[in-house]
């Protein structure tokens, strides 16, 4: 069973693997990583049975016939946070202006792919905002994903760091802690879908697995990595 997914729902593909598994007899194989390049890589021809990705982005693959019509189902909606790592001090980001004296004081700002993965591309266009897009641009930390920002940030021996990114990519990364969701004003809550692929090659399989991953069997780890449903 081949999954292409949005990180913000790896590990909810991940706690629900073992019982699809011991259900069916088959192996999980998921990529996880920025959904545009996850998009691309299923339009390109890589294996894929299941699909997780931004509402909008099944819509486009229903239409353009990679994902079976009537398939999609939400996961739920996750919000975009502010990160710092765990035993450092939280800065106040409720608002524009301490959004705005937190990122200008950080040594350095880990997110995901401003062009490809969707709170990349949101917190770019909300440091574009703040007119701090080219005056810190020195002190960026980019990577392909959120998952892999976060995970980075913690691995480095910077300090004064401050990260942004899904707040599950956040809640699910040991040794970095939530501070809060961005300000009201640049709030982006993304709708994660998922859908079965036209060539899903057992699409009754496929089936258990969607049901296992937008049901009771993974309702408690959704909701304790920020997925609202």
């Amino acid at each position: 069973m081949h999954v292409l997914s949005g990180g913000a729902a790896a590990a909810v593909v991940k706690a629900v693997q073992a019982e699809y598994e011991k259900s069916t007899g088959d192996t999980v194989h998921g990529t996880f990583s920025a959904v545009g390049q996850m998009r691309d890589q299923l339009v390109g021809g890589t294996p894929c049975d299941v699909v997780i990705l931004t509402k909008p982005l099944i819509e486009q693959l229903v239409a353009s016939g990679h994902v079976v019509a009537g398939s999609a189902r939400s996961l739920g909606k996750v919000k975009t946070g502010v990160a710092v790592r765990t035993g450092t001090k939280h800065p106040q980001v409720k608002t524009r202006e301490q959004l705005h004296a937190a990122m200008s004081a950080a040594q350095g700002i880990y997110f995901p792919d401003p062009d490809k993965a969707t709170a990349g591309i949101h917190f770019m266009n909300v440091l574009k905002a703040l007119g701090l897009d080219e005056t810190m641009r020195s002190k960026f930390r980019v990577f392909p994903n959120g998952a892999t920002a976060m995970g980075e940030m913690v691995k480095s021996t910077e300090s004064g760091l401050i990260g942004c990114t899904q707040v599950t990519e956040i809640n699910y990364t040991q040794g970095v802690d939530l501070v809060d969701v961005l300000p009201a004003e640049f709030e982006l809550s993304t709708d994660y879908t998922l859908g079965i692929c036209t060539h899903a090659k057992n699409p009754a399989h496929a089936e258990l697995l969607a049901d296992l991953l937008t049901g009771a069997a993974s309702a408690a780890v959704r909701q304790q990595g920020g997925f609202e449903f």
